[in-house]
Formats: structure tokens, C-alpha cells, sequence
């Protein structure tokens, strides 16, 4: 008789190789991403990887790059399946952002009513490029092709709301609305 195990399904490998929320040599970030990571994939269920990166995403704020193979493992893909999702799809984020998102439209429409001009104005106030966050945490600049807003533009997305006719003032007050509401809870 040999000493060889049984090799455990990739189910069993990755609960039992994931950390618990019972551990104590985790960050707060890892044992969130193992509970989400542990309540995601049954083995009747085909996996759906988009919504799991979307749900580790809400939990977490992004999807951490060392958890891909984890995810991999949990939902019986291969690593190359989870990062072929994370890039083709741009509202999944590998990094955390900022507690305020500013998207500027950089569509056709909002580029011909000058939105080259109020992204340059963002850029300078905020000490950031597109992609990139306020050394506090509080911002991140990205750009977006189309708000669907190109009859009022340049148009630009502060979180959720969107915002026609900007100008560089009323850009600057919105950004002040951002930074005095930093002190609440997030949107």
C-alpha cells in the first residue's frame, strides 16, 4: 500500500488553504477577501467570474492583485481567466481609490466643449494625473469615453451624480463639496 493521498478537489484546496475569519496573522482586507472569496462559488454552480471579482470589489473596495489565485482556485478557473476579466473590464480596479470619484468625459462632444481644458484645471488643482489619487486618499481622477450627457457637455461624474455645462468654477466648487464631505461616511 503507498503513502499517497488522495489529491483534494480544488474546492477543498482552496477553503482549506484560504485564510478564516478566525485568524489573527491577517489584515482586516485578507479576511474579507477569504469571507467573500468562501461565499461565492457552489459545486453545482458554473462559475461566474465577473460577479465575483464585482462582489469582491464591493466588499473590499478593489480586487486585490495577490488574491487572484486564491479566486482561481475557489472558482476552478485558471489565474489567466481571472486576470483576462480584470483588464477587459474597466470598472474592476486592482488598487484601492480614492473616497471620491471624478470621472471627466473625454468623448467627442465634451472634447469639442472643451473638457481637455477642465481635465488640464483638475489635474493641476487636484496634484494628480488621470489614474491617480490625492496623496490624502480623498480623489481619483480617471476619464470616461461617454456620460450620454453630449447635448450639455463637458460633462463630468462626481461618485454617482453626473454634471452638464462644467466650468472650471463650478468645477472648483464641486471639489470643495468633495473635500468638506470627506469627513462622513463614504457614498
Amino acid at each position: 500500500m503507498s503513502d499517497a493521498r488522495q489529491r483534494p478537489s480544488s474546492q477543498e484546496t482552496a477553503r482549506d488553504s484560504l485564510p478564516t475569519g478566525q485568524r489573527t496573522d491577517l489584515t482586516d482586507q485578507q479576511q474579507s477577501v477569504a469571507r467573500v472569496i468562501h461565499s461565492w462559488h457552489m459545486p453545482s454552480d458554473k462559475p461566474n467570474i465577473l460577479k465575483a471579482l464585482l462582489s469582491l470589489q464591493e466588499q473590499v473596495g478593489y480586487v486585490p492583485l495577490e488574491s487572484i489565485p486564491a479566486i482561481a482556485e475557489a472558482l476552478g478557473v485558471t489565474e489567466s481567466d481571472i486576470a483576462g476579466v480584470l483588464t477587459y473590464y474597466p470598472d474592476l480596479h486592482t488598487h484601492q481609490r480614492g473616497r471620491h470619484l471624478i470621472r471627466v468625459c473625454l468623448g467627442e462632444a465634451c472634447v469639442a466643449n472643451r473638457a481637455i481644458r477642465l481635465l488640464a484645471e483638475l489635474t493641476d488643482e487636484l496634484r494628480i494625473g488621470l489614474g491617480g489619487t490625492t496623496i490624502d486618499g480623498q480623489i481619483t481622477l480617471e476619464r470616461v469615453y461617454c456620460l450620454g450627457n453630449c447635448g450639455v457637455g463637458p460633462t463630468v461624474m462626481v461618485d454617482d451624480m453626473i454634471y452638464g455645462r462644467m466650468t472650471g468654477a463650478a468645477l472648483r466648487s464641486l471639489l470643495k463639496r468633495c473635500q468638506s464631505c470627506s469627513q462622513g461616511p463614504a457614498n
